[in-house]
């Protein structure tokens, strides 16, 4: 996997998010400095878990689409002689 990486205005909305919740739920002020680092931790260290979980999501779907077709496939089949 490749590093998780976000966008300027991603990781601007992903800081205060974190700022706000440490405020509100911890009642800590942190900076945007300190925000960041701990944002591309959680994304270093926790993100392939999200990731991860992602593709198996993915591949569940994909299954259940393909096993769909192929029902969709055998109703097509046309009696033979």
């Amino acid at each position: 996997m490749t590093e998780i990486k976000l966008s300027k205005d991603q990781k601007e909305r992903a800081v205060d998010k974190i700022k706000s919740y440490f405020e509100e739920e911890l009642q800590q002020d942190i900076g945007g400095f300190e925000a960041e680092f701990l944002l591309d931790f959680l994304a270093r260290e926790i993100g392939p878990t999200f990731y991860n979980r992602g593709l198996f999501d993915a591949q569940q779907i994909l299954n259940e689409k393909m096993e769909e077709f192929s029902y969709t496939i055998h109703e097509l089949e046309k009696p033979e002689i």
